[in-house]
């Protein structure tokens, strides 16, 4: 064979080069689902294209233009997913993102109040932010070392995604004015809320709690007003909403042995239990500890946080503002979760002597 066919028979053949597609324009996805940017840093994209685009729909090579970026990938394209989840950006098309009413409320504000609330709503959007924001209103934070427990086990943010998270989480409580510092603790505040998305968390989280008709919460509290009014205008209803049956024993305990057996069995049959602390009512605080000498889950609860002895702040405590024209409903609302939460994460409401530093 000459070496032109042996050429020919041995050449192999000719490797197809494969045209490389064009990158979708999807976002980076954040992991832990959270958005990796503070609310005001989120807003850079959605501002550069209200600007200079007048906020039409743009693809996002054109939006990095408008903030002097070549590319869409990696950072930029980590903003963008950012900003989305705050509902700053929003897809008409495929390809395609415009600025959001909600962002247009913030950057061009028509009153004193829309920044403020824009600022809310996109706190209550953003994925975590907003859940983890809910789970601790009206309270203040825990520790770091409960914190992380927590948003681990309940919220699936891990503990080496912990610090971002913090970081971000607090930065954008403080941009909506929804956190606060009360001496060596941050308090995480309640804003005015829609009841029907109250009702809506409720029923999530009673998915998974399993509630029998004759399971109770019983409710220790003092009787004299105006604090002893709660029961029938906050507690019972709370305590109803969350599926159980509200007890409380309405004669001073210390009146009479019958009175006694009745708080006893009161609090040994409760599923949960809610503890009023406001005011430091003895007959209070001798309840709640046969409660957590019977090692029950308790939702405690006080307008003041001097009245919670240091050996319970390590426990989840509702705190509500009389100042606050819709604090009832607040704390209605409120108290009707934690019930719920408790029922699901008893381990938050119980009392652990070994916790305490």
């Amino acid at each position: 064979m000459d070496k032109a066919k042996r050429a020919k028979k041995t050449a192999k053949p000719a490797r197809k080069v494969k045209i490389p597609k064009a990158k979708s324009e999807k976002p980076v996805s954040i992991r832990g689902g959270f958005p990796r940017h503070t609310l005001e840093k989120a807003l850079r994209i959605p501002s550069a294209i209200l600007e200079q685009n007048a906020g039409k729909a743009c693809t996002p090579q054109e939006a990095a233009k408008y903030v002097g970026v070549l590319t869409v990938n990696g950072p930029l394209g980590v903003e963008i997913a950012s900003a989305k989840k705050y509902g700053f950006l929003e897809s008409p098309e495929t390809g395609k993102i415009q600025t959001s009413a909600l962002a247009k409320m913030i950057l061009r504000p028509k009153n004193e109040s829309d920044v403020v609330r824009g600022y809310r709503d996109a706190v209550l959007k953003a994925p975590s932010i907003g859940d983890v924001y809910l789970h601790f209103r009206g309270e203040n934070l825990p520790d770091d070392r409960f914190l992380i427990n927590t948003l681990s086990e309940q919220f699936g943010i891990s503990e080496d995604q912990f610090a971002d998270f913090k970081q971000v989480f607090l930065d954008c409580l403080s941009v909506a004015e929804l956190v606060e510092k009360r001496g060596d603790k941050i308090r995480v505040l309640d804003s005015p809320s829609d009841s029907v998305e109250n009702d809506s968390r409720i029923k999530s989280l009673g998915k998974g709690v399993v509630v029998n008709p004759s399971d109770s919460c019983f409710v220790m509290q003092p009787f004299s007003s105006p604090l002893g009014t709660y029961y029938a205008s906050i507690y019972k209803p709370a305590i109803e909403k969350a599926g159980l049956k509200a007890v409380r024993a309405d004669t001073d305990i210390f009146g009479t042995g019958k009175i006694i057996d009745q708080v006893w069995r009161g609090i040994s049959e409760a599923k949960v239990l809610v503890a009023e602390l406001t005011s430091r009512n003895p007959n209070v605080f001798y309840e709640l500890g046969l409660a957590h000498a019977l090692n029950k889950p308790v939702v405690l609860i006080s307008a003041s946080e001097d009245d919670v002895p240091f050996d319970l702040r390590h426990i989840r405590v509702i705190y509500y503002d009389h100042t606050d024209p819709f604090w009832g409903n607040k704390l209605l609302e409120k108290v009707a979760e934690n019930i719920l939460s408790a029922l699901r994460n008893p381990e938050e409401a119980l009392f652990k002597p070994s916790q305490i530093s």
